[in-house]
């Protein structure tokens, strides 16, 4: 086991990534989180019915413990969903000395975070993620549901008591799921230095076949690019948007979608090329194009579906991107692999890498 520090200005916590750790739950809950009166999981529904058996074998006989079931992915980030999630804890007494255990992919941590930042004005979470995609998400404080008019606009910045992070979770995940967390490791790599990017495309041939060692040091990097920026940057007032890279056209696409159908790895893949697009034409990026568009069709990223959108339906909704000022959003580009800059692009322009997107043929 390994165990990774996040340190911000308001709060330090440990990260714990390795196979069968579980046994580090029951002693945090037993010990280093002092006074717990209950608990409450907050579950995928498919992961607990895969996964609940053994994480109930690791929860303490002596704390009460309910769980509710969420739907999978982002159709777990609604209001009514979180509506659901806060008459359950009332339902069942929960108090200022409770602790919310969030155990599914990135969609419910969100979720489940940002219901133990508010219920009562703030009880204690802890998180488990079981899903690639969750190696970002579940780390830096961010949690948030979404609005039908975007994603993310309902949320706060909250910090976990701990992340536990098995992977031995990781080995039931369908290959889709695979592809989506791995966008943001590239994602990492790309914003943080070109000796990460290199290794990734010299070693990630396929998705059927991983090698646990190589993608157990892939998360920890990913994780370690992620903290050294929240450490400098809490709440998002400078570097931490470099975090968003392919994030904005992304989240556009997530949005049109109704959350529905493509994958936030799939999205985030688009609005890199989109992003990668435009580094090339304004910010002076020296990058092979092509031949990260070949490499990800090769592992299955799909880039048709932006297509089902008009340019002024995305525009539309990239306008009101957290990032956005007075209705004109900005992006994290890049002026070299390891250097991401925030910049603000015509209207035009957006619209010629758009033009990009559906001239790539074939996925």
């Amino acid at each position: 086991m390994d165990t990774l520090h996040i340190k911000t200005d308001t709060k330090q916590y440990p990260v714990y990534i390795g196979s069968h750790i579980l046994d580090r739950l029951k002693g945090l809950l037993t010990g280093d989180l002092e006074g717990i009166s209950q608990i409450m999981v907050i579950a995928d529904r498919a992961v607990y019915e895969l996964h609940g058996g053994t994480l109930e074998e690791y929860l303490p006989a002596s704390i009460e413990t309910a769980a509710f079931m969420v739907p999978a992915g982002e159709e777990a980030k609604s209001l009514e969903v979180f509506n659901d999630c806060m008459t359950f804890a009332i339902n069942h007494g929960l108090d200022r000395n409770s602790l919310i255990l969030a155990f599914g992919g990135g969609a419910c941590g969100d979720l489940a975070g940002f219901v133990a930042a508010t219920y009562m004005r703030g009880i204690r979470f802890v998180s488990l993620p079981t899903t690639i995609l969750a190696h970002d998400s579940s780390v830096g404080g961010k949690v948030a549901v979404n609005h039908k008019l975007g994603k993310n606009l309902i949320g706060q910045f909250y910090h976990p008591e701990a992340v536990i992070y098995d992977t031995a979770f990781l080995d039931s995940l369908p290959a889709r799921e695979i592809r989506s967390g791995m966008a943001e490791v590239i994602k990492h790599a790309l914003i943080s230095n070109e000796m990460f990017y290199s290794d990734l495309m010299k070693n990630l041939k396929t998705f059927s076949t991983i090698d646990p060692a190589f993608l157990i040091q892939c998360l920890k990097q990913g994780i370690a690019v992620k903290a050294g920026i929240v450490e400098s940057d809490e709440k998002e007032n400078g570097i931490r948007a470099f975090l968003n890279f392919g994030h904005t056209y992304g989240h556009a696409l997530e949005n049109l979608g109704g959350y529905k159908g493509i994958s936030h790895g799939e999205a985030v893949m688009a609005g890199m090329v989109y992003a990668l697009f435009l580094s090339v034409k304004h910010a002076n990026l020296s990058f092979d194009l092509s031949g990260f568009i070949s490499w990800i069709k090769s592992l299955g990223y799909p880039l048709s579906f932006p297509a089902a959108y008009s340019f002024e339906e995305i525009y539309t909704v990239m306008t009101r991107d957290k990032k956005a000022a007075n209705k004109i959003p900005k992006f994290v580009l890049l002026n070299a692999i390891g250097k991401p800059v925030l910049m603000e692009i015509g209207r035009a322009d957006l619209k010629e890498a758009h033009n990009f997107i559906l001239s790539i043929k074939g996925e």
